[in-house]
């Protein structure tokens, strides 16, 4: 499939929960002339703490930049576990280029934010040893909820992720996900622009947030989504089926 834009973030290469088998599926069968990597591609914090790096990871860095050479314009916005390509900003390795923050142009018209979040997150900018600990705890869930999709898949059930499961229980995180988008989307409508798109919270989303377009194409560590846009410039999340190597198109997520 063909797309004018695809936007991914939160591929968190360099960890085990980084699914880069079925991302470098999604890449090798979906083309785009924008590519948006909008923010934790590398996961920084984890290599920091213990490398890990294995084939399908490089595999996957290599697939962006041959998308760069051929003719494809990739865009990189790095988030608060790649912050360290923020040393970079407005510079272009193999074709990709690095800035701070985006704009796309919709082909029916609509301005769009392209950001990766982090600095609407009041625990990553205030209290960032804290954010170390959610990391940490939140890798332990992952590290479970691989145990229980290797169980599952051995009885032939579909892959279920627990920490998303836990996530809609706790109220709190759904206050959190929600005063983060009200957020994203009121800074959107200052700056002038009629949609915003982002990650950080691994939450694919597509609402309207008080007249501004909120898009969170969520992340590839659990819900394997991309946020896409069309020819004619309707924006769509897919949700990508490894195992069939099919998109799988949620309801009431399409915006016209």
């Amino acid at each position: 499939m063909h797309y004018r834009a695809i936007f991914i973030s939160d591929l968190h290469l360099g960890t085990p929960g980084c699914q880069a088998d079925a991302l470098l599926d999604f890449l090798k069968l979906n083309t785009s002339d924008y590519l948006y990597l909008v923010g934790d591609i590398v996961d920084g914090w984890q290599l920091r703490r213990k490398w890990y790096w294995p084939q399908a990871h490089n595999d996957v860095v290599q697939k962006l930049l041959r998308k760069a050479r051929k003719g494809c314009r990739v865009i990189y916005v790095p988030g608060n576990h790649d912050e360290f390509a923020r040393g970079f900003l407005d510079h272009q390795f193999g074709g990709i280029e690095v800035v701070e923050e985006a704009t796309h142009l919709t082909a029916d018209g609509r301005k769009l934010w392209i950001i990766h979040g982090d600095y609407f997150d009041a625990v990553v900018q205030q209290a960032k040893w804290l954010g170390y600990v959610g990391d940490y705890l939140y890798e332990f869930t992952l590290k479970l909820n691989r145990y229980l999709n290797n169980m599952r898949g051995r009885l032939g059930l579909p892959y279920w992720s627990l920490s998303a499961y836990l996530k809609h229980k706790v109220k709190k995180a759904l206050n959190y996900v929600t005063d983060f988008e009200n957020a994203v989307a009121h800074e959107a409508a200052k700056h002038g622009y009629q949609g915003v798109v982002c990650g950080h919270i691994h939450r694919a989303e597509i609402r309207d947030v008080n007249g501004v377009l909120y898009c969170n194409d969520g992340d590839w560590v659990e819900s394997r989504s991309a946020l896409v846009e069309h020819k004619d410039g309707r924006l769509e999340l897919v949700f990508w089926n490894a195992e069939a190597k099919a998109v799988e198109k949620p309801k009431l997520l399409k915006v016209a």
